[in-house]
């Protein structure tokens, strides 16, 4: 298994900014992809943005133009740069990772999908 760590998360107000990042450690039998998944008390955990197995980078729809994911391979380092926040971005925010996770737009994967999550870092945005 992979384990996954996050941080960045914190409070701000609407049109801020901030940067979430995973540190990834531990050993796989496969190769494996990873993504940012968010989700709201008594919704479904949701993909938000990927980066699949030739480094196409995907976001979700209500997150297109305002965030953008990037990783480091040689810190296995996962990143999410989060601009122009809006209220509704609010949510618990996951580290992911899966080799199915490499085949698939983060718009249709599913939490299902995924093998090994982080603890999650909370991310709260003010009107």
């Amino acid at each position: 298994q992979v384990q996954l760590v996050e941080s960045g998360g914190g409070s701000v107000q609407a049109g801020g900014s901030l940067t979430l990042s995973c540190i990834a450690s531990g050993q796989t039998y496969s190769r494996y992809c990873m993504a940012w998944f968010r989700q709201v008390p008594g919704k479904e955990r949701e993909g938000v943005a990927g980066i699949e197995s030739d480094g196409r980078k995907t976001v979700s729809d209500p997150v297109k133009g305002r965030f953008t994911i990037s990783e480091d391979n040689a810190k296995n380092t996962l990143y999410l740069q989060m601009n122009n926040l809006k209220p509704e971005d609010t949510g618990m925010y996951y580290c992911a990772a899966a080799p199915r996770l490499c085949y698939y737009n983060i718009g249709v994967v599913g939490a299902g999908d995924v093998d090994d999550w982080g603890q999650g870092t909370l991310v709260t945005v003010s009107p």
